[in-house]
């Protein structure tokens, strides 16, 4: 999320904007739908026009002015003590950018994919408000991908548990591009990073096949410490998309951490999370509502197979939903570095279509 910014054309936001209900926002926030531009000197905002809150068109970046970002105060080198020589002095000087990345899907009723809409297609709220601008939207296909296998290896999935392996290197073989990378874990009451990130599909496979069921359950500890260690760290020079695949039954006898300290960490690290039950009753039960909550706080899915042979359909949806989402980049309003969390409110203005998104995010802290 954090990049030097491009200054776009700005949005107007009604004095009145208040939002009663989801059904207003709807048509108060449509990205774009009643967008007026105007020319502006350097440093003016544009002032309250309209009665509806829209979200100005994108420029391209060639036009984009200079970027802005705001420097936090100047640091000089303390004096050194009598007798010895004194070091030239120099500023430190810190820069912020506001960009948000969204990734999210569009599905029809049928849960089939949704391509081809545009900006204006959309309504936006980040934090109860319309964003100032927006930067950039588009549907992205081929962003290179960082994905986490992370498979229950408890003593309640053992007599699944080698479909799940298998299904697990399929969706490997089916998902892996050469740009892409990929670990393997397994946890019970500790967790096993068995393969770190490669895109080596033997070395993965390698890293499933070394996996065995027993022990029991800590799923918010694996989740929490698994987000932290190995999506919050990563380094990245490039655009990356980050999913967790976590296939469990949901259950959890074991962890210190809770559910929501789980689903924190996954948002602070901007992990999408989709999860695979594998319980194989004929209803849903309380391990399946808490797959279902993590997948949709991060933005992810939650699938729940009837057989347990359907694991590996749960795979391949993921698969086809990872090459099929739109990116929204834009700038919120009254940004603060508060380290606060921030939420995200997306649907799309056609009520035939539902969207899947994140659902909000933890702003950055001021520099210390």
């Amino acid at each position: 999320m954090e990049r030097p910014i491009d200054t776009m054309g700005s949005m107007r936001i009604s004095k009145d904007g208040r939002w009663v209900g989801v059904a207003v926002v709807c048509v108060l926030i449509a990205l774009g739908a009643t967008a007026q531009t105007t020319a502006q000197t350097a440093g003016q905002s544009t002032a309250p026009t309209t009665a509806s809150a829209a979200i100005a068109t994108s420029a391209s970046p060639a036009q984009a002015p200079a970027p802005q970002t705001a420097a936090a105060p100047a640091q000089q080198v303390p004096t050194p003590p009598p007798g010895e020589e004194a070091l030239p002095q120099t500023q430190i000087l810190q820069l912020f950018s506001r960009e948000v990345d969204l990734f999210f899907a569009v599905t029809d009723k049928h849960g089939n994919f949704v391509t081809g809409l545009q900006q204006q297609n959309f309504g936006l709220l980040d934090d109860g408000r319309p964003p100032e601008r927006v930067i950039r939207f588009v549907q992205q296909t081929n962003l290179p991908l960082r994905l986490g296998i992370m498979i229950d290896t408890s003593s309640s999935i053992r007599q699944r548990f080698p479909f799940e392996q298998q299904a697990a290197i399929d969706f490997l073989l089916q998902v892996m591009h050469p740009a892409d990378r990929a670990f393997v874990e397994g946890f019970d009451v500790q967790t096993d990073i068995e393969q770190d990130f490669t895109n080596r599909i033997d070395l993965l496979d390698s890293g499933i096949g070394r996996l065995r069921p027993g022990g029991g359950t800590a799923l918010y500890d694996s989740l929490y410490k698994t987000c932290r260690d190995q999506m919050l760290t990563l380094q990245q020079k490039a655009d990356v998309r980050k999913a967790m695949i976590l296939v469990s039954d949901g259950d959890d006898d074991y962890s210190r951490a809770t559910e929501d300290d789980a689903i924190k960490m996954c948002q602070r690290a901007e992990t999408i999370v989709y999860t695979i039950s594998t319980n194989s009753g004929p209803s849903r039960d309380k391990g399946d509502d808490v797959l279902l909550r993590i997948s949709d706080a991060t933005g992810g899915r939650a699938f729940f197979p009837k057989r347990i042979n359907e694991v590996s359909e749960g795979f391949l949806d993921i698969e086809a939903e990872l090459r099929s989402q739109y990116s929204l980049v834009y700038v919120p309003a009254d940004f603060k570095q508060d380290g606060s969390f921030r939420t995200i409110y997306l649907q799309c203005l056609d009520p035939r279509y539902t969207v899947r998104a994140k659902k909000g995010y933890f702003a950055p802290r001021p520099p210390e």
